[in-house]
């Protein structure tokens, strides 16, 4: 299994290694290829790497663990427990779907190589982040996924891409620096940077003073990589500007590196502080929910909303229940912020996937110029688009239901040291979040996929038809004026591609299992919770 931890890195960077060996030339006209063939690698090796993980084991598995740099007690360590686990297999998915989407759909703006190679690296750094067993190494693959997707936005984003590449990279970097900070504190106390010994002792051998310091610190930054309200506001114009593999990915997994650092690192290695914070967590998460869900309602109701910008928002929804799970400092809080996680991002990358779809129709997000009528333009596209909606909105049965519905659950019953009435009432007001989405959601069905097919002029067409012959031929007169006028006037709308079925269909049938069989995930989720739980 050691081996197969360091393929999982090693192989995309065999494939970065090849797109600059090769002549220019060559590897401009094979650079797509070459991404799908190596995500895909990386993609058999995480399911072999579930094959053979031990599901009755609770640690870490695979443990690589090199003295790195002796003088700073740095090692070079890697494992996968089942907390990691799922997010390896989802940033390999979602990865190798980026790939297989790419061969036919390159964004405008550069070489096609650099865009490869900015792929590869940036599931190099997201893997590096949930395989690390040490906060350096954590910290070095958390900084190493910045600067692909800042290159992403602003060479091959769209309009007011370098502006929110920029806004990106500054709001991350400040996290990150302040990250590493708190790290540093929890060494000066602890003198290890091992992520599962510090778990272990972190309690005994930092003061709590120290570690409320602490905790404050490595919450900031993971806060705003989740993004935690106020701290968001570099998601809506990131994804806006991003090309699609660059909202895809961003959403998808990139997110889930600050909710994996709450689990896996500041509330474990310091339980004494977590107590103290949680409250704020969890509150800031719910204010995110209601922020999100009235943000994305005004969108919706705008001639000019934008689609890719109302999915940003919801994503600052769907983060917030996370973080209110987080928040309860219970097992099944835990369990439920890994499964929404992995939930928002099988739906989410099907959503902004869509949505990229639709734009390379209709050369626009904005929902006045993607018209209505799906279903009857395009009607296997119309359906697919209410499915990830249903899904996003939480319908029972989906993948989006159950995370959000054990983040509710865990806050009726939070951890010991937590005002029960406090959460109960957060608990509420994240409820009315949810009917808020639904909300949101269906007016969004209705608005592209509902109503008639013609946009624009309509009226005066039909007008012009009435006024001839007895009243039954003006009625279907009438009739078949309207229906030309659609026929005419309507955008034109393609059905779905090989290439789109065969990218999107994974993300539908996940959602579907997990949705239908929440023990798929919530089994190799729990055994790990509950031991990292023990010293909450």
């Amino acid at each position: 299994m050691n081996a197969l931890l360091l393929a999982t890195l090693l192989v995309p960077l065999a494939g970065i290694v090849a797109l600059y060996a090769l002549p220019r030339a060559v590897a401009e006209r094979l650079a797509t290829r070459l991404g799908f063939y190596t995500g895909a690698a990386v993609l058999v090796l995480t399911i072999v790497l579930a094959c053979v993980f031990d599901y009755a084991k609770t640690g870490y598995q695979g443990r690589v663990d090199w003295n790195w740099i002796p003088a700073l007690h740095v090692r070079f360590q890697l494992g996968v427990d089942g907390i990691s686990l799922p997010l390896v297999l989802l940033t390999a998915l979602l990865s190798a779907l980026c790939f297989f989407y790419s061969i036919r759909h390159v964004p405008d703006g550069g070489s096609q190589r650099s865009y490869t190679a900015l792929l590869l690296m940036l599931e190099i750094g997201v893997l590096g982040t949930f395989l690390a067993g040490d906060l350096i190494l954590f910290f070095i693959f958390f900084e190493i996924v910045l600067l692909p997707m800042w290159a992403l936005i602003a060479n091959w984003g769209s309009e007011g891409a370098k502006a929110a590449a920029t806004k990106f990279i500054l709001y991350t970097l400040l996290g990150s620096a302040v990250m590493v900070v708190g790290f540093l504190v929890v060494f000066a106390y602890a003198d290890s940077f091992d992520i599962a010994w510090l778990t272990a002792h972190a309690r005994s051998d930092v003061p709590k003073g120290a570690a409320l310091t602490a905790f404050a610190l490595i919450a900031l930054g993971f806060a705003v990589k989740t993004p935690m309200f106020p701290l968001h506001t570099w998601l809506p114009d990131a994804h806006t500007a991003a090309p699609t593999t660059g909202s895809v990915l961003l959403a998808g997994v990139l997110l889930k590196m600050g909710t994996y650092g709450f689990v896996r690192i500041a509330v474990p290695i310091l339980p004494q502080a977590a107590p103290t914070y949680a409250p704020a967590l969890a509150a800031f998460g719910v204010v995110g929910v209601i922020y999100g869900s009235l943000a994305c309602l005004s969108i919706v109701r705008k001639p000019d909303g934008d689609l890719k910008r109302l999915i940003a928002y919801s994503s600052i929804g769907h983060m917030g229940f996370v973080l209110l799970g987080i928040g309860s400092l219970t097992p099944v809080g835990m369990n439920a912020a890994l499964f929404a996680s992995v939930a928002h991002g099988l739906i989410t990358g099907l959503l902004f996937f869509l949505v990229g779809g639709l734009k390379v129709r209709m050369h626009s997000a904005k929902l006045d110029d993607l018209g209505r009528a799906l279903y009857r333009r395009a009607p296997k596209y119309g359906v697919l688009l209410a499915f990830a909606a249903m899904a996003s909105l939480g319908l029972p049965g989906l993948a989006g239901f159950w995370g959000e519905v054990l983040a509710l659950f865990s806050a009726t019953r939070p951890g010991s040291g937590l005002r029960q009435g406090s959460y109960i009432a957060m608990a509420a007001v994240a409820g009315l979040g949810l009917v808020l989405t639904a909300t949101y959601l269906l007016a969004v069905v209705r608005r592209v996929c509902m109503g008639p097919a013609a946009v624009v002029g309509v009226g005066s067409g039909v007008g012009s038809g009435v006024g001839s012959g007895t009243d039954s031929d003006a009625d279907g007169s009438s009739a078949e004026t309207a229906e030309a006028a659609e026929a005419a006037e309507a955008p034109e709308m393609t059905e779905l591609t090989a290439v789109e079925t065969v990218t999107w269909s994974p993300l539908v049938l996940l959602t579907l299992a997990t949705g239908l069989w929440p023990a798929m995930l919530l089994g190799i989720t729990n055994p790990a919770v509950q031991v990292l739980m023990k010293g909450v």
